[in-house]
């Protein structure tokens, strides 16, 4: 408890105030700063605040500790945050000891405060714990936006997430006009309010867990001691290529260089640095492997800057368009790339996910890729007084392991800071270090790969001009015979980040459908292009139909929305800038089951994202993927149409769709697809319970396997114990006959002879460790037989199909119940089980 409250003329006030300065970044936390200290202590403008400032200023005979905290990025969520980062806002209470009065939540009055924003604000407050929320305060900035507004009115309009945000805070809140220095009073009342916080929390101040501080700073300690090694280590190799390499760059009258890494990294930013242009960039994404030419002094330099992927999505998410385009930049640049700079953003976290997708991405390249890698990483300025070590060492094993497969060879840009010349020519010096190690080889590259992505583009082409024809024809055969409804009934479905709500806000040309995720359907209406428009909004569905509750199946398929009415189409939402995999259409079939098998009469595969597509054509996109697209968009008999959510203002686009969607319903004979809902409900309570039923099986399955794994192993354990009794038997007589010792290497196979002689040694030191690790295995005892070369039980992947097909398989067994009751299945002892394999009709039959 706070012992120094000072009453004066019925008024408390604090000798001593001390404040945190929190919130996303350009909220003008640091300007804020500057007015309550009323000099300019902290940078403003467009330096970003790194780390955390502490100042200290007497104010009105107060003594005021204030300390400016680095803002959070609204676009991300706390996942997506550097571990560092994480730590440091709970340091933040350090700065101010004992504990900080108040902190001041900087809310800007000039931007709408979202529901979107409200997650990683709600995030970053957990970190402090629940009870910071007694101690904080909202502080408005841009103050005089608000003209003759009251503030409470501000509040009121801007909707639920920041009333939600003004009453967590206990509903207190200030309002600061930071262009009006000279405004004490502003202050002044923010200081009153303070002291009437204080005074209500009983004099407390916010007190952090010492123990959680310690541990935080003890982690801290511990990565920047790995931090120097792996710098020094760093340093070492780059002393030693001094040595072996005394020319640098200048041995090389050529660079070719291919820039790799995912969306939104700062590649082309990279590649501009290097090469020394400064014009302003035009924002959009680079959509194919594009080669820039220039020079770094006397070297020229070839650069390829490649399409990114998606951070975090395995290299099977990406789609065949994007792998194509990365797999063809290494032969722009002939006879072969000498390195590639793989781009890694330093101001986001970095974990398995993001690993296993780099990993992947680049080995289309091939395994020798890594030898020809530096990492790259972009943002520096973001790093503040961190080093890019403590970066790397602060992530954890993921990034560590990462730079130590390129050699723990990388390098930190600051991309705004192009005038700094020192940041190339260091650059310049590793990559010419790299081409030193591989003894100035470039990578290699197969020219058969060249030739199949070839072949492969000119398939594409001839499918693409086919499919465009052919829909081109139908349309034209149907064209006039269109009648145009005076209403339209749309339902749009599909997966969860697909861009559902964004395409039923361009449909029906108004913000409507909110851009977060969805539990319940909605529907909406509006006019357009002459129509009466009608558009229902549906949950999206994830990954796994397992993980789906009835409710929510219920919901996704339209709900009661529609049931009495019917609609015109239900559009199919597919990005175009993910891969459309087997498992996507298996998930899609589970769905689109639930309704009578006419569904698929009244279905139009809406393609979302268009703006990805750049100069490709759509046909083009279906053509280069899997066959899994493929068959849905002839499933729906040619019907597909392509939105670019982020031009608003197009109309040809729906007007387009709505031209579809009126032909097919001609074709349709006028009539509509009505949902038949109690039949939808009971498919799903009927496939719930048959999931239930497998659930049950696979236990069953997976005990049995494990069970007979175990005596496999038990019984290969005695017969190497045997083996090896036998061998020492063996040894121990002097006149062991040639015989004998042929035996002896008959039952032991596969050791490599030496100069024609047994080391039996050798051996029995190989069955001593063959059996050390059965034992090990035998303790465990819980590995299945799935990987099993001879027993293959049916992939258990979520399908109805699949799922019919072991039930087949399954009936084949002998099912009984054990002592205890439990399903058992009765393999044959003789076979150890390896006879149970289902016939291949089971897994081949077309369900």
């Amino acid at each position: 408890m706070e012992k120094h409250l000072e009453k004066e003329e019925g008024h408390f006030s604090l000798p001593v105030v001390r404040l945190i300065l929190i919130g996303g970044r350009w909220a003008g936390k640091s300007s804020s700063g500057n007015t309550i200290l009323g000099k300019e202590r902290f940078e403003c403008g467009r330096t970003r605040t790194a780390q955390s400032e502490v100042r200290h200023e007497v104010v009105a005979g107060r003594e005021l500790v204030v300390v400016d905290a680095p803002g959070w990025s609204y676009l991300q969520s706390l996942s997506e945050i550097p571990e560092v980062d994480k730590q440091q806002f709970k340091l933040n209470v350090s700065q101010c000891p004992p504990g900080p009065h108040a902190f001041l939540l900087v809310i800007p009055i000039d931007s709408a405060f979202t529901i979107e924003q409200r997650k990683p604000l709600e995030q970053h407050m957990k970190l402090l714990g629940e009870r910071v929320w007694r101690n904080t305060m909202v502080l408005f900035t841009c103050g005089d936006l608000l003209g003759p507004k009251r503030i409470e009115q501000h509040i009121e309009n801007e909707g639920e997430a920041l009333r939600w945000l003004v009453e967590r805070c206990g509903d207190r809140y200030h309002v600061f006009n930071n262009k009006v220095k000279n405004n004490s009073s502003q202050v002044t009342l923010l200081l009153e309010k303070i002291d009437w916080m204080v005074l209500h929390n009983n004099g407390d101040y916010y007190q952090a867990d010492e123990h959680t501080l310690q541990l935080i700073k003890e982690k801290q300690k511990a990565v920047s001691e790995r931090a120097d090694k792996r710098r020094k280590k760093a340093e070492e190799q780059r002393q030693k290529m001094k040595v072996l390499n005394p020319g640098g760059l200048n041995l090389n009258p050529e660079l070719r260089i291919v820039l790799v890494g995912s969306r939104n990294v700062g590649k082309t930013s990279v590649g501009n640095t290097i090469l020394g242009i400064k014009e302003q960039e035009d924002g959009k994404r680079t959509t194919h492997s594009v080669l820039k030419q220039g020079y770094v002094d006397k070297t020229a330099i070839k650069l390829v800057d490649t399409p990114g992927w998606w951070k975090g999505f395995s290299v099977t998410d990406t789609t065949e368009m994007i792998k194509q385009e990365i797999m063809s930049s290494m032969f722009m640049c002939p006879p072969g790339p000498h390195v590639f700079l793989l781009v890694i953003d330093a101001d986001t976290s970095f974990n398995t996910k993001h690993r296993d997708a780099v990993t992947g991405h680049l080995e289309l390249f091939g395994e020798d890729v890594w030898k020809h890698t530096m990492m790259v990483f972009t943002r520096g300025d973001w790093l503040g007084k961190k080093t890019i070590e403590q970066y790397i060492e602060g992530e954890g094993e993921a990034l560590q392991s990462l730079v130590d497969n390129c050699g723990n060879r990388y390098h930190v840009i600051d991309n705004k800071n192009t005038d700094d010349g020192t940041q190339v020519t260091e650059m310049m010096e590793k990559i010419s270090n790299i081409i030193m190690v591989n003894s100035r080889q470039p990578f290699v590259t197969d020219e058969q790969i060249y030739l199949v992505l070839e072949e492969k583009k000119k398939k594409v082409e001839e499918g693409a001009k086919v499919r465009q024809t052919n829909v081109k024809s139908k349309r034209e055969g149907i064209q006039g015979s269109r009648n145009q409804p005076q209403e339209i009934r749309l339902v749009l479905l599909g997966e969860k980040t697909a861009g559902k709500s964004a395409s039923g806000n361009t449909l029906l040309r108004k913000e409507v459908f909110a851009a977060c995720t969805n539990k319940y359907c909605q529907t909406e209406k509006g006019e357009v292009a002459g129509r009466q428009v009608t558009v229902t909004d549906t949950p999206g569905w994830g990954k796994n139909t397992f993980m789906c509750t009835e409710e929510n199946k219920k919901e996704i398929v339209g709900g009661r929305s529609l049931c009495s009415l019917g609609i015109h189409a239900l559009l199919l939402v597919i990005p175009v800038d993910m891969a459309f995999t087997e498992v996507k259409q298996r998930t899609l079939q589970e769905y689109m089951g639930l309704f009578d098998i006419s569904v698929w009469k009244y279905t139009v595969v809406l393609f979302t994202y268009g703006d990805r597509l750049a100069d490709k054509s759509v046909e083009e996109y279906i053509e280069r993927e899997k066959y899994s697209l493929q068959w849905l968009v002839d499933k729906c008999e040619n019907r597909y149409h392509v939105l670019n959510n982020t031009l608003k203002t197009d109309k040809t686009q729906v007007i387009e769709l709505f031209e579809k969607i009126e032909e097919m319903a001609t074709g349709n004979g006028n009539q509509l697809f009505s949902f038949d809902m109690s039949a939808i409900h009971q498919k799903i309570q009927e496939k719930s319970k048959r999931w239930e039923n497998r659930h049950v099986l696979q236990q069953r399955l997976e005990q049995e396997y494990r069970r007979r794994e175990l005596g496999l192993m038990t019984r290969f354990r005695q017969t190497l114990m045997g083996l090896q009794d036998e061998i020492r038997e063996k040894t121990t007589k002097k006149n062991s006959s040639s015989g004998e010792m042929a035996k002896i290497k008959t039952i032991v196979i596969g050791h490599k002879k030496k100069d024609g002689k047994e080391r039996i040694e050798v051996v029995e030191n190989k069955i001593c460790q063959e059996l050390e690790k059965l034992n090990m295995d035998i303790l465990r005892s819980t590995k299945c037989l799935w990987s099993s070369k001879e027993f293959t039980p049916p992939d258990m992947n979520g399908s109805v199909q699949d799922f019919d097909k072991v039930l087949c398989w399954l009936s084949t067994l002998q099912i009984s119940r054990n002592v205890e009751h439990h399903l058992t299945l009765n393999f044959s002892e003789a076979s150890s089980g390896y006879k149970s394999l289902p016939s291949a009709g089971y897994f081949n039959t077309q369900t």
